[in-house]
């Protein structure tokens, strides 16, 4: 005898969603409005100085525009005269040189000594840190005000010690005339300042590794060297694209540096970086309109830094 299979159940009502349910919602206006303050702020504060910074670079913004003569708008001028200005090349190409040894310098030393304070044990790593904390929280003027009398022409340290030991008078020798002595006093100041953020940011990321991963390659005859290139920096290799990245925007705009060590005893000429190029262009010569355009490019060249490190952002988020 056969039997007919039974019909299958409907599915209980509770279950089945009106269409009106499945439509998407309408997001709510309040995190908007939440954000609205936060917002205009920057509007004001960033925004705005931008906007006049654009505005101002296509016009010819002089001393007399300052006392209220009205400015005239140039054009492309300023940027033609800017990207055809032998100095700029020569204070960019100067600049970009710089950067490239601080970064070096900065990122080989910090990430060393973030691989210190691991190894360390802890009363010496709450040593160090506090030693890396008050190098980092010196203010700029101050470090640059301490490092200058260092290397004092007549007082200075550095003097004294390079004549007590190499045995040669130093006395009176003069870091700061020089252009390649001035920055070498330059990136000491530089790579001392930007040591801690470099070391304390990668000791939380090296932090991290899984320690029964170095622990199996170990046992596996991997050196030290192998696991950190193969092992620990892969693994903190999104934090190292974002110090990178940070310290090739602060470095290439180094400016209260460079200008506190130029009023000690640095040639302006020969010296100058591209914000302190800039902030002299506009103040001495009382060119705003050029000072604005150099600025308008000097802004265009971080936002294109800026911009490798968010394809990479993006690019490890898929």
């Amino acid at each position: 005898m056969t039997t007919t299979p039974a019909a299958p159940k409907a599915p209980p009502e509770a279950f089945v969603r009106p269409p009106q349910e499945l439509r998407t919602k309408k997001s709510s206006p309040f995190p908007y409005a939440l954000l609205a303050p936060a917002l205009a702020v920057l509007a004001i504060l960033v925004a705005w100085p931008i906007l006049k910074l654009i505005v101002t670079s296509f016009q010819e913004y002089g001393r007399a525009q300052a006392f209220g003569a009205p400015p005239e708008w140039v054009g492309l001028d300023n940027y033609a005269e800017v990207l055809t200005s032998g100095e700029f090349y020569a204070v960019l190409g100067r600049s970009v040189a710089f950067m490239i040894v601080a970064v070096v310098l900065t990122m080989t030393l910090g990430t060393l000594v973030a691989l210190l304070m691991i190894r360390l044990g802890k009363a010496m790593r709450m040593l160090v840190t506090v030693g890396l904390l008050l190098a980092w929280a010196m203010p700029a003027l101050s470090t640059v005000m301490v490092w200058g009398w260092m290397f004092d022409t007549r007082y200075g340290v550095v003097n004294y010690l390079l004549t007590q030991i190499t045995g040669s008078d130093w006395a009176g020798h003069s870091w700061l005339i020089e252009p390649l002595s001035f920055f070498l006093v330059l990136g000491l100041i530089v790579v001392w300042m930007g040591v801690p953020f470099i070391a304390f940011t990668m000791y939380a990321g090296l932090t991290q590794v899984p320690a029964e991963t170095l622990e199996a390659s170990q046992l596996d005859g991997a050196n030290a060297r192998q696991r950190f290139f193969q092992i620990q920096v892969p693994f903190v290799r999104s934090i190292i694209i974002v110090l990178i990245v940070l310290s090739v925007i602060w470095d290439l705009r180094v400016f209260a540096q460079v200008y506190a060590l130029q009023g000690i005893g640095g040639l302006y000429e020969k010296t100058s970086t591209l914000g302190v190029w800039i902030y002299q262009k506009g103040t001495a010569s009382g060119d705003f309109g050029f000072a604005a355009a150099a600025a308008v490019v000097m802004v265009f060249i971080m936002l294109l830094i800026s911009l490798y490190y968010v394809r990479q952002t993006l690019k490890e988020d898929d």
